[in-house]
């Protein structure tokens, strides 16, 4: 008997040449359907091509030529990463171990580590999967490094996050990052098409036809994601078998109910999608610019939370060159509190194409910038004498208010008087553009640099 055979708690194992035998005929149709070989795998070329890297490795360690190390698999869900780790394991004859960091605890990482060190030394390889590696908190990936440093285990894990944010350094850099991209429309088409004609893990049993366009939809609603497509069709197929055994768009339609969007809050795609709008704004561009704030609506994202980010872009992209746009998107914001879903959505959609076709500036932006830099690096200086209020006699004694100009009684409402520091004197922040409202402004300020010039020069 194999050290993994048995049924013990926590992670599941699976001995050598067993990673796909369990599936069974009431399995769901994504489980029946998964590939088992490297020749049945579909996408990732950019991985599993011929020469390509990944695939070069996998075929060297099954030749007994090369050590295949530990890897990260990141994508978004569905484009085949538990099945390609499944598949790597098959090939190089590797006993199976499939974590889950929803339920797995350093308990299990103990326990499980220990059967490994075990396995090893009957010189039987072991490969770890970690599905969702991304939950596991620090102290947990902690405890699998020892065995990775050891090559006791051979970790694939599994992310659809950034694992630069979501991994630790220490493990991170003993693992090669492989990216996994969604599969095309069109693969997943083809997919559900041999699903449906496929007899003997497929549906082929149930004599159902669909037309292409049909299985177009479904794959367009999958959004890369295979195991949502292949859900689809099971729900389409059911329908159908209820009536003229043929999947038409209108059946595919009533089984696809509503598009997968591949979107978490607090993930990467949320500040993907944010960063995409910022960007369309900053670059004049409405149709893009509506196009990803109709992808996060979509997606359920906090509306105020999108306005917040109008009102940034308002004064960071816009500025001075159209001061106005702050206002309106203030009260695109107030539209979204007082009005709700769909109206207040408008309201912002509205904000934002003002936004894309306003003159831009960053010069203030700029300029706050290039100040908070002066404040963090130079000496605090104290505030010039004249400046200051003297509103004791001491105050006044020490000179306090002394050589104070008021503007309002001076020609041109402009006094030659210097209001920086002494070691900050001739600095200037503030360079306005030639844009929009700020040209008026580049003039005024060339204005009251031609009288400070004369006082002084009087």
């Amino acid at each position: 008997m194999s050290l993994f055979d048995g049924k013990p708690d926590g992670p599941e194992i699976a001995t050598k040449g067993a990673h796909h035998g369990g599936t069974h005929a009431g399995a769901p149709l994504a489980e029946r359907m998964r590939p088992r070989t490297l020749e049945e795998y579909r996408g990732q070329e950019q991985l599993l091509g011929a020469g390509k890297p990944l695939r070069v490795q996998i075929e060297r360690e099954a030749a007994g030529r090369g050590e295949l190390g530990s890897m990260i698999f990141w994508g978004p869900p569905g484009v085949g990463k538990t099945t390609l780790a499944k598949i790597i394991a098959e090939v190089t004859e590797a006993n199976f171990i499939e974590f889950s960091a929803v339920m797995s605890g350093i308990k299990e990482i103990k326990q499980v580590m220990a059967s490994a060190a075990q396995a090893a030394e009957m010189h039987s390889r072991t490969i770890l999967f970690v599905d969702e590696i991304h939950r596991f908190n620090k102290a947990q990936q902690d405890a699998f490094l020892p065995y990775v440093e050891r090559g006791t285990i051979r970790l694939i894990g599994a992310t659809t996050e950034n694992p630069s944010f979501e991994v630790i350094s220490a493990l991170l850099s003993r693992c090669r990052v492989y990216v996994l991209k969604a599969q095309s429309d069109e693969t997943i088409a083809e997919l559900l098409r041999e699903a449906l004609e496929n007899k003997e893990r497929g549906l082929g049993e149930m004599g159902i036809t669909a037309d292409n366009d049909a299985l177009e939809l479904m794959a367009s609603y999958a959004s890369g994601d295979c195991r949502s497509a292949y859900n689809t069709l099971e729900v389409a197929a059911q329908l159908a078998a209820d009536g003229a055994k043929h999947i038409d768009r209108q059946v595919a339609t009533d089984a696809v109910q509503q598009r997968v969007l591949q979107y978490d809050k607090q993930g990467e795609e949320h500040y993907n999608l944010i960063s995409a709008l910022h960007k369309s704004v900053r670059n004049s561009d409405p149709d893009a610019a509506l196009y990803w704030l109709a992808r996060m609506f979509a997606a359920g994202e906090d509306p105020l939370y999108l306005a917040r980010r109008v009102v940034r872009m308002a004064v960071e992209d816009i500025g001075l060159a159209a001061p106005e746009a702050l206002n309106l998107c203030l009260s695109a914001k107030e539209a979204i509190e007082f009005l709700g879903a769909p109206e207040g959505d408008l309201a912002l959609a509205e904000a934002v194409v003002y936004l894309c076709l306003a003159p831009k500036s960053n010069a203030v932006y700029t300029a706050w910038g290039k100040v908070h830099d002066e404040v963090e690096h130079t000496r605090q200086e104290p505030v010039p004498l004249h400046l200051r209020n003297a509103p004791t006699r001491l105050m006044k004694d020490l000179d306090y208010g002394r050589g104070y100009r008021y503007a309002h009684d001076e020609e041109g409402k402009v006094a030659d008087m210097d209001c920086l520091p002494d070691s900050l004197k001739g600095r200037s922040y503030y360079m306005p553009t030639q844009e929009g409202r700020e040209k008026l402004l580049a003039q005024r300020m060339e204005e009251i640099r031609k009288i400070r010039a004369g006082k002084r020069s009087s």
